[in-house]
């Protein structure tokens, strides 16, 4: 089994409301009918507006959605079908092939697949590694050294690192990583609960300068978008 993340952008004579609903209702079915193996949306959606403070946006337009398809097989001729129903929906998307590591699974507020929204919201971060680092080290800072900060820094109870192999679009953006964090509701506008230092302002600054420190090492800052998202696993 191979994952494939599309990132898509909607139509501009379509709110983000729409177009999520699209993604859902009309995509959905769609993809599971030529045989996907499980889906999960993201949509900056009207339930995560308060956490504009968490965007870092590079792309533009700013990445809003994403679509997150587990596939028998990736190969171009396989997927074209899912190239052709992702492109009936969206205006514009680039698709990567990534390998899928979870060093902290969902166990607090796990979804029931159907397609509700998830509990809290989730961050994604979309990222090329920093100048120079080659595979070995640019993997060994992120995943080896960098989970253990991201896990003990931050109030996340989900982690999903999605290593990119390849871009399988012509004209996709070169990034190296798209990294999935669950938060509680309450972090989309405050930093304390962000970085679990809630009412503890040492603790929080503390946090802060580890979780910086980290991804300086390894993520080219300057080209990073930052979006939190309604998540919804659709089956």
């Amino acid at each position: 089994m191979e994952k494939v993340i599309y990132v898509v952008w909607r139509d501009p004579a379509l709110s983000v409301e729409e177009f999520g609903q699209r993604l859902r209702k009309t995509l959905a079915p769609r993809l599971k009918t030529l045989g996907a193996r499980g889906l999960r949306i993201n949509v900056a959606d009207a339930a995560v507006e308060a956490g504009a403070g968490l965007r870092q946006t590079h792309s533009n337009p700013p990445v809003e959605a994403l679509v997150q398809v587990w596939l028998h097989s990736a190969i171009d001729a396989l997927r074209a079908p899912v190239d052709g129903v992702i492109a009936s929906v969206a205006a514009r998307f680039d698709a990567y092939l990534v390998t899928e590591s979870v060093p902290l699974p969902n166990t607090e507020h796990p979804s029931s697949g159907h397609g509700q929204r998830s509990e809290g919201f989730a961050q994604i971060a979309l990222f090329p590694r920093k100048p120079g680092l080659s595979d070995e080290a640019f993997l060994d800072l992120w995943q080896n050294q960098h989970t253990t900060v991201a896990v003990e820094t931050q109030s996340n109870f989900e982690y999903v690192q999605n290593r990119v192999v390849r871009a399988l679009t012509p004209c996709a953006r070169a990034i190296d990583a798209i990294v999935e964090e669950g938060f509680p509701a309450g972090a989309l506008n405050d930093p304390q609960l962000f970085f679990d230092a809630q009412g503890d302002p040492a603790k929080f600054d503390k946090n802060l300068k580890a979780m910086m420190d980290s991804v300086g090492r390894f993520i080219d800052m300057s080209r990073i978008d930052v979006t939190p998202t309604s998540q919804y696993c659709m089956f």
